[in-house]
């Protein structure tokens, strides 16, 4: 199977139904494998809310493309952070189409009140498989940089999640001011 689905991470973000295709999978076995991703998310979230992964940026990585990397449309998600760097919160803001979603900055901004939040990292995926950002992606990341700014929480990245391949990193690219 891990060779089949290409990996043992094409295994696991693998659809139930792709799963139930395959011979020898029944029910049970389909839901110990999908029980098994939601452990590792599941895991990855706790280390985060204990303030020790988001000093690594590889762990906040792997936790985006558990999160984000399988999904047939498009999804925009926050990662609430206190004064501290500490996760506050995860969540999904939006959800969209297989090639785009609307995000609404307003809403960001109401979550981030909400949260009591001192920073974010924004993660959108991109289910095409070609991480990139479109231009609409780098005029929408400084437009919610500016609307939070009004309100003193940083954006310290944002992620563009896509298939296997490593997730596309404004901070590290030097796109966010």
């Amino acid at each position: 199977l891990i060779q089949e689905f290409g990996g043992l991470y094409g295994l696991l973000s693998a659809t139930p139904a792709a799963l139930k295709e395959k011979l020898g999978l029944g029910p049970a076995k389909t839901a110990q494998l999908i029980a098994v991703l939601e452990l590792a998310r599941r895991t990855l979230r706790e280390e985060m809310a204990q303030g020790v992964s988001l000093s690594s940026v590889d762990n906040v990585r792997r936790y985006l493309q558990l999160s984000l990397a399988n999904q047939p449309y498009e999804v925009f998600h926050a990662l609430w952070l206190d004064a501290r760097n500490r996760l506050i919160a995860s969540e999904e803001l939006f959800r969209g189409t297989l090639t785009q979603t609307s995000v609404y900055p307003r809403e960001v901004v109401r979550r981030a009140l909400h949260h009591n939040a001192a920073a974010v990292i924004f993660a959108h995926n991109h289910p095409s498989g070609i991480a990139d950002p479109s231009g609409a992606d780098e005029h929408l990341t400084s437009l919610l940089q500016e609307a939070l700014n009004l309100v003193d929480v940083r954006v310290l990245d944002h992620f563009i999640v896509a298939g296997l391949t490593a997730p596309y990193s404004f901070s590290e690219r030097g796109k966010l001011a």
